[in-house]
């Protein structure tokens, strides 16, 4: 999408002749405001549904396979990728029924060997941008970043707001850092990290969701993974009610991400009622939903285990991150 394209469309939905970063700030103070007890108390109650026998295996080979698998440390190396994308095509060697995984997501430099490695698999490469995870940077810089990245083959960009911009109010210029990189990014998806541990307030996710929404996010997603809180079950909640309700008002879908502290079974089962219950089954494929995550695959990979021969596999038989 041009920058002219959204800036229009923009307009368009907020019902103003210029999209002025004052005009950003009255439509998105104009939000609903969220009824924080309200919302916990909901994200709590939907974490507490059971999920047992059938539903369980079922949740669990679905979980796998929106699962974009992660690394995105400082001494990741050509070997650790390419073993994390081996364990992305085949989770468990011992049982070819298993899915694979969504996507790998690494740092761009490190895009060229997750394509090489998956190569042939259907696994997408998803790649940090945007001077991840501070977005401290210029918008040349970040723009680079961006392109580096597509150019290496990555077929997803997962891109940091500039939170020092939306918490001082200037919409406008995180209106425009979005558009750009979704201009930079070509035919690669753009999920956009709100970094909702910083936002402070249930009201700012709610308006960074709608801000990315306007932007053309393809995916809002919750966090770097690297500050705490990163992803929990009300930021999640409130953003799958953004989506659902930019669906009933554009008709386009937005997919989200919660990444960050997700770690077991039990968790991802949580999300999936969530989503199910909020935003609407629609949502519960790779395509519209994802977690982003380094460890949950293998407590997922155990407890399909579990399901399958009544008793968890010795730690031999499944890698741990």
């Amino acid at each position: 999408m041009s920058t002219t394209t959204a800036t229009s469309r923009a307009r368009d939905l907020l019902g103003v002749s210029s999209l002025s970063n004052a005009s950003l700030t009255t439509w998105l103070h104009g939000l609903p405001g969220v009824d924080q007890v309200g919302c916990e108390a909901r994200a709590a109650a939907l974490g507490t549904r059971s999920i047992k026998t059938t539903s369980k295996a079922w949740a669990i080979d679905t979980a796998i396979g929106m699962i974009d698998l992660t690394t995105l440390e400082g001494a990741d190396t050509e070997g650790k990728v390419r073993s994390l994308c081996a364990k992305a095509v085949t989770p468990d060697p011992l049982d070819p029924t298993t899915p694979h995984v969504a996507a790998v997501c690494v740092y761009n430099d490190m895009v060229g060997v997750a394509k090489d490695a998956l190569k042939g698999s259907g696994i997408h490469v998803a790649a940090v941008a945007t001077a991840f995870p501070s977005g401290r940077a210029s918008m040349p810089v970040k723009l680079a970043d961006t392109k580096d990245a597509v150019e290496a083959g990555a077929d997803e960009i997962d891109m940091v707001i500039d939170r020092g911009a939306f918490l001082s109010g200037r919409y406008r210029q995180v209106f425009d850092e979005i558009v750009a990189t979704k201009e930079a990014c070509g035919q690669a998806h753009l999920k956009v990290i709100l970094e909702t541990g910083e936002l402070v307030t249930y009201d700012n996710v709610r308006r960074a969701s709608w801000l990315a929404m306007l932007a053309g996010a393809d995916f809002i997603k919750t966090s770097t993974g690297k500050i705490s809180p990163a992803a929990t079950l009300p930021v999640t909640l409130i953003m799958l009610e953004a989506v659902r309700d930019w669906r009933e008002l554009t008709g386009e879908m937005v997919g989200v991400k919660p990444a960050g502290g997700i770690r077991t079974t039990k968790d991802a089962v949580k999300y999936l009622v969530m989503v199910n219950e909020i935003a609407g089954e629609d949502w519960l494929t790779p395509e519209w939903f994802r977690f982003g995550a380094s460890s949950l695959l293998t407590d997922l990979q155990l407890q399909r285990q579990k399901l399958a021969t009544g008793a968890y596999s010795g730690a031999d038989y499944v890698t741990i991150d």
